[in-house]
């Protein structure tokens, strides 16, 4: 029977797992050992795995429903694997740390991204521990936040696209069929009950019930805190690396460095709950 091996990569969060190939079937056992890897680690980084999207569709399975990201065009013939390219041409514009989809009134349990094709120098993403975070606050910050909601659009964070030509044309309907959405600050983890800061920079547009001067500030401080480098740890591609992390306990954020280079990954976003 097959030791997956979960190496830390930082104190916060994330390992590289090694004893495994993602080609072979995924046995119960294999999977009970991803899924407590998962928890314990919220993003666990993989080398050298050559799968195709149907490998890709299999391990996500393992944890739920692929979910795609409405504004990103999918692998032909999986309508459940993204394409996330950037080029010289077309450079992404996605650059501020955030938690995948939380314009969604039930945001993804995780994404599982694969390199397909990396720049020589740059395009590394860095993760951040929502739990190291909320656990980093003080007791008078928690109290505060007890019970208070943010809303999160799509729109906001997809702004610079819709403003760009035809941004609109593109992404419009998306924008009509996901209207803007309150969810809690302090989310609880459904699985392993750990309490996680449930804001990003990216989406959050502001705190329900207090004025706009106070939630600017508020959730300015806490994006500062957020992004700590103790609470994160940083992932240098290669071809062929896959990084699966935990909608529900991480942020991430691409470092968009090696312009005019190519970027080209594949993503399966797995469907999840609504925060509580």
């Amino acid at each position: 029977m097959p030791t997956i091996v979960f190496v830390p990569q930082a104190a916060a969060l994330g390992a590289e797992v090694t004893g495994i190939d993602l080609r072979a079937p995924l046995t119960p056992d294999i999977r009970a050992q991803l899924r407590a890897g998962l928890l314990q680690y919220q993003v666990l980084f993989f080398r050298e795995q050559a799968i195709e999207p149907a490998h890709h569709l299999a391990l996500a399975r393992v944890f739920g429903e692929p979910s795609p990201h409405p504004a990103y065009p999918t692998v032909p013939g999986h309508p459940g694997v993204n394409i996330l390219e950037s080029t010289a041409d077309k450079p992404t514009k996605i650059d501020s740390w955030h938690t995948d989809m939380t314009f969604l009134p039930r945001p993804p349990l995780g994404s599982i991204l694969r390199a397909r094709e990396i720049p020589e120098v740059g395009g590394d993403t860095s993760f951040a521990s929502l739990f190291a975070a909320y656990e980093g606050l003080s007791a008078r910050m928690k109290a505060y936040l007890k019970g208070m909601r943010a809303m999160h659009s799509f729109a906001h964070g997809f702004r610079h696209s819709l403003a760009e030509p035809g941004g609109w044309e593109r992404l419009g309907e998306t924008v009509r069929n996901t209207p803007p959405v309150a969810h809690p600050v302090i989310r609880t983890h459904p699985e392993s009950g750990r309490r996680a800061l449930f804001v990003n920079r990216l989406f959050t547009t502001h705190l329900v019930g207090v004025s706009e001067a106070e939630s600017a500030a508020v959730l300015n401080y806490l994006y500062d805190h957020l992004e700590t480098t103790e609470h994160t740890c940083r992932f240098r591609w290669r071809e062929n690396s896959i990084a699966f992390w935990d909608n529900r306990a991480t942020l991430h954020r691409p470092t968009n460095d090696y312009f005019p280079a190519t970027r080209r990954m594949e993503r399966v976003t797995i469907a999840g709950d609504v925060p509580v």
